[in-house]
């Protein structure tokens, strides 16, 4: 009887301690990118990743993310949802949305494994509308640019120096 009371335990122990994040195994890279003086997002623009050389970085074998296999690395912006979880184009004034990452509010986000080699990686934010307004920019991306989602308080109460992580990538564009 005793065997079985501590091997209850044992297991209930064990798996409280296995419990997983939604977000195991992946975090986000989140790029604000807005004019000088402006804090809105600018809206469709085409942010990819790109390698030190300037061209556009392919996740072979889901290398980089675990989504989208086989296809170049391209950010998407964020988007409001309903209350039953569906993608809102326009929210009416009466209608409730929240944002589908609510951690990002209005950003590009890209999704990526969490050992991701950032310091070798750069972004490029083109602006292709039909009458281009700002000039495009490629920015180094770090380590501490990416969103580590499944991290513990204590993790990370004890970055204490450097730059803070989940801080979304602040970008300026320059208009032409």
């Amino acid at each position: 009887m005793r065997y079985t009371i501590i091997l209850f335990f044992l297991t209930l122990f064990s798996a409280r301690a296995q419990q997983h994040c939604g977000y195991d195994f992946s975090s986000y890279i989140v790029m604000h990118i807005h004019e000088d003086g402006k804090s809105e997002n600018i809206s469709n623009l085409k942010v990819t990743l790109v390698d030190s050389l300037g061209n556009d970085v392919i996740n072979v074998n889901n290398k980089y993310s675990w989504n989208k296999s086989g296809q170049i690395m391209k950010f998407y912006e964020n988007y409001r949802i309903d209350d039953a979880g569906k993608k809102i184009e326009n929210t009416p004034e009466n209608q409730k949305a929240r944002w589908f990452f609510p951690f990002a509010k209005d950003t590009y986000l890209l999704s990526v494994t969490n050992d991701f080699p950032a310091d070798q990686m750069r972004v490029k934010i083109e602006d292709v509308s039909e009458n281009p307004q700002y000039e495009t920019e490629i920015i180094q991306l770090y380590a501490f640019n990416m969103y580590v989602l499944c991290t513990t308080q204590v993790q990370q109460k004890a970055q204490q120096f450097g730059p803070r992580a989940n801080k979304p990538v602040n970008v300026v564009l320059k208009k032409k």
